[in-house]
């Protein structure tokens, strides 16, 4: 992904509130299905790692974007953004070419 397109995408996410969130459980196979399903059905998603998680955001964003061949976005904070390139034409974010 190039530094042109993860801005795109970063611009896209601002607007975005997080629909997943990650407690005090941390990364349970749940978690990670339900991250899976959530990039199949929209290509980009922002998750929320609550305050009582005590793992690093940005390691679990690297954990999770390995477990489901997805890109970090970017890491703010305790929220991340990960991106999956989807299949549907219909739903398919357009990026910047590169």
């Amino acid at each position: 992904m190039t530094s042109k397109q993860r801005a795109y995408l970063k611009g896209l996410a601002m607007t975005m509130d997080p629909i997943l969130q990650i407690g005090k459980s941390t990364l349970t196979p749940e978690n990670t299905s339900s991250v899976a399903e959530a990039l199949e059905a929209r290509e980009l998603i922002k998750i929320n790692v609550l305050k009582n998680c005590m793992d690093d955001p940005k390691a679990l964003a690297q954990v999770l974007a390995e477990r489901t061949q997805s890109e970090v976005v970017q890491v703010i904070g305790r929220k991340i953004v990960l991106y999956k390139e989807g299949r549907d034409d219909k739903k398919k974010i357009e990026l910047p070419r590169r």
